[in-house]
């Protein structure tokens, strides 16, 4: 089971039983639909007939047009459409084949895919304040070993900007990965699904490797519509492309016709989605950093954050005796603060890093949302000062060390 569907199971179930809990688990991110992009899914709600295994003209048009104004010159013949990014990203393992290279800390599911589709996962981890692409030199040196062994990897994938950390790798790794790429002959599946909420210049390696480069993007996290699934891929040659069509057309046939026309229509960036998105970064950037400074004030180490509304901070410096899961546990039964440890990254157990993600923060309600999102600082506004007051609250009864091991003894 995905950690971070299971945790918003968990945290369902706790609401629904009437506990307060501060949810910090996931990254749903908690914004109301744009209206303008609601009356065109509304629109098109009679495109009822199966339609291109690839996705429509008009969708590929405009994911093309999209990547075109991010200096990824692009065809729509070189666009598939999919039911979210994550059915997406495992087709694309299954059409490369062969093992698949992971940074390390990764994204729950990354590893999980390769195993379901019988493929070997390669750890790889990533160099610090770097988060989403493995360390280009080591990347080389486990490869070769691999091979070496026996083993066949074949691609790389890489998450930029990075969930579960926030960072991005800089241009200069993103050059060495694309050359390490290059001479060692990996396909690169590039998850830019977080490139919209960037604080800092974030590179795409198919800017250094466009002929082995797959990206992929959607609109769950810019845009907030998680539970409509659409994802989109770029692919760099006819080969790859009809391979990743072939698999599509046995699992998913093609993406539902209402929800590619509301992406049409996004993916062209009209002001009002532009507008939309820029307020969405804002909101996330001013409450990821505040409560980045929650966790930095206690002495946690957390490398700064520079995009997404993720924190990965690591609770080692307050030596409190405890793995990163025993941490959680203790956050989430105990104070209430639902977490996720770094266990669920790839991290070894006695890891004391946790992934925080902070829009949920944002309101109960549309109106308290929508509020958060045109305030002039949302920080003020009283719920969500209220979850971070308690946040603070909670990290200054966690560093008493006599807490953690009396609750530990219980």
């Amino acid at each position: 089971m995905s950690a971070t569907l299971a945790a918003d199971e968990e945290f369902e179930r706790r609401r629904l039983a009437g506990e307060r809990v501060l949810f910090l688990a996931t990254g749903e991110i908690g914004l109301p639909v744009l209206p303008e992009l609601r009356e065109h899914l509304i629109a098109a709600a009679d495109r009822n007939a199966y339609g291109p295994v690839a996705g429509s003209a008009e969708v590929r048009l405009a994911a093309a047009g999209y990547w075109n104004r991010r200096g990824l010159p692009t065809d729509p013949g070189d666009v598939v459409c999919g039911p979210g990014t994550k059915p997406l990203l495992f087709a694309l393992m299954m059409a490369v084949g062969g093992d698949v290279v992971v940074p390390v800390p990764t994204w729950v599911s990354y590893a999980a895919q390769a195993q379901l589709g019988g493929l070997k996962s390669i750890a790889v981890r990533t160099r610090p304040g770097e988060g989403g692409v493995p360390d280009p030199a080591e990347l080389r040196v486990q490869v070769l070993k691999a091979r070496a062994a026996g083993g066949n990897p074949r691609s790389v994938v890489v998450t930029l900007p990075d969930n579960p950390t926030g960072t991005i790798a800089t241009p200069e790794t993103v050059r060495e990965l694309a050359e390490v790429a290059r001479e060692l002959d990996l396909v690169i599946i590039s998850d830019e699904i977080y490139c919209d909420l960037a604080y800092a210049p974030a590179v795409s390696p198919a800017v250094y490797a466009p002929e082995r480069t797959v990206v992929t993007t959607g609109l769950t996290k810019n845009l907030a519509v998680g539970g409509w699934r659409l994802g989109i891929a770029r692919l760099p040659t006819a080969e790859l492309r009809t391979r990743l069509i072939s698999i599509a057309s046995q699992i998913w046939s093609s993406t539902a016709a209402p929800v590619q026309a509301a992406a049409a229509y996004a993916l062209a960036e009209p002001p009002e989605v532009v507008k939309r998105v820029a307020a969405s970064r804002r909101l996330h950037e001013r409450v990821v950093r505040r409560v980045a400074e929650v966790f930095t004030s206690i002495g946690a180490e957390l490398a700064p954050v520079q995009a997404t509304c993720y924190l990965y901070p690591d609770f080692e410096p307050l030596q409190l005796g405890i793995n990163g899961t025993e941490l959680t546990e203790l956050l989430s039964t105990k104070y209430g603060v639902a977490l996720l440890p770094g266990t669920a990254f790839g991290e070894p157990q006695h890891s004391l890093r946790i992934r925080a993600a902070t829009s949920r923060l944002y309101g109960e309600t549309d109106a308290e949302r929508l509020a958060a999102l045109h305030a002039p600082d949302p920080l003020t506004l009283p719920w969500i000062k209220a979850s971070i007051d308690r946040l603070t609250e909670v990290m200054a009864e966690l560093t008493k060390e006599s807490n953690v091991h009396r609750h530990l003894r219980s």
